[in-house]
């Protein structure tokens, strides 16, 4: 019994390397299509980002311009 699960350990060991390293047998990667479609799905979360982030920070100056107003005393009643 013990020699069959050292067996077994060395064989898992030697697979998952094998397995790690890829054999070779791997694909020829992305093909121009796909990349100009990760590209474009990257160019859409920036052009979002960019605007979000102005969003944000217009609500951070909302926020700490009311709190200013607040603490001076200078709301104005209409």
């Amino acid at each position: 019994m013990r020699t069959l699960s050292a067996t077994l350990l060395s064989l898992m060991i030697t697979a998952t390397k094998v397995l790690a390293a890829g054999g070779g047998s791997e694909g020829e990667g992305l093909g121009l299509l796909a990349t100009f479609f990760i590209a474009f799905g990257i160019l859409i979360v920036l052009f979002q980002f960019i605007p979000g982030i102005m969003l944000f920070v217009g609500m951070l100056r909302g926020i700490f311009s009311a709190g200013d107003e607040k603490l001076h005393g200078t709301t104005s009643a209409k």
